[in-house]
């Protein structure tokens, strides 16, 4: 039986802690009210996955020491921006230690985000023309208060990971090039307001994130040859739609099928499974979704028109 070790018990360790036994995890927090104060000072016999939820600085020596003492790691995401070769090594480090390497991306795991994929994948659309993300929330002041959360890429790599994730799962891509981003400080020392431009496989993509969007929303429109896809809201905020339409030709008003869902947010337990699933087939192939996302991230900051 897996004995968890959450390391961080601020909002996202205490969203993990609640799809484990209480018998069946410690926890680790310097300065909330926790069973240790440093991952040092827990006996290596105690647990067998760590489940990492702290700021992203203090991330990557967390991992290197779990690996190090054969420990499954699920860390929240975004990863640490780091080159291929050093994502790489760490990864064969951990499948020489037999233990899964994993970062969290939960909204894969959102019901419409699943329904998309087999619509994708099953080829009913035809050719796809083109992708437009958009993802905002209101949390710029409160980003703004905390030293560790504003600096750095800021909304790109908190609210974009989740988007070039979403490519992932949905079209497979490796690796994509960025053509152009604009990034904007409105109320952020980071960026807090960001539009991306790449275009792969023929797909033209637009991703948009934001910070000061005061009520959280997501929304996806897919183009096609066929038809379009598209989704609205996620299910922890509202009832999430998804509406697929088949296209008239030559023209005319599609026939369409709706998707409704409304449900607590189903992504934490979902992740959680498939994390101990990982770990049950020894899995140990999550490396290159980890790159792509780690060298669009810093094409994206590379990419940006100046402004003034």
């Amino acid at each position: 039986m897996l004995k968890y070790l959450i390391i961080g018990m601020g909002v996202q360790g205490n969203k993990r802690k609640q799809y484990i036994k209480k018998s069946n995890f410690l926890s680790v927090d310097i300065t909330k009210n926790a069973d240790f104060k440093n991952i040092e000072d827990v006996p290596l016999d105690k647990y067998n996955a760590v489940i990492i939820c702290v700021p992203d600085k203090q991330k990557l020596s967390i991992i290197n020491y779990c690996i190090k003492n054969k420990k499954h790691v699920l860390v929240e995401k975004p990863f640490p921006i780091l080159n291929n070769k050093k994502i790489i090594n760490l990864y064969k480090q951990a499948k020489r230690n037999k233990v899964i390497l994993y970062v969290a991306y939960n909204h894969r795991f959102e019901p419409h985000f699943v329904r998309a994929k087999k619509i994708i994948d099953s080829k009913i659309l035809g050719k796809i023309y083109s992708c437009r993300l958009f993802y905002g929330n209101g949390t710029a002041l409160l980003v703004k208060k905390s030293p560790w959360r504003d600096q750095s890429l800021g909304v790109v790599s908190d609210l974009g990971s989740h988007l070039l994730d979403t490519c992932n799962y949905w079209f497979g891509f490796k690796k994509i090039k960025i053509n152009k981003s604009l990034l904007l400080n409105f109320e952020n020392k980071s960026f807090d307001h960001a539009k991306v431009l790449f275009h792969k496989n023929k797909i033209s993509f637009e991703f948009e994130m934001s910070l000061c969007m005061w009520r959280n929303h997501f929304t996806c429109d897919l183009l096609a040859e066929k038809g379009s896809l598209h989704i609205s809201s996620l299910c922890k905020w509202d009832t999430a739609k998804l509406i697929l339409r088949k296209r008239l030709f030559p023209s005319g008003k599609p026939k369409e099928k709706i998707f409704k869902v409304k449900s607590a947010d189903p992504t934490w337990k979902s992740e959680f499974s498939y994390f101990n699933e990982l770990i049950k087939k020894k899995d140990y192939s999550n490396h290159i979704r980890d790159i792509m996302i780690s060298d669009a991230i810093i094409e994206i900051k590379k990419k940006q028109l100046k402004y003034s």
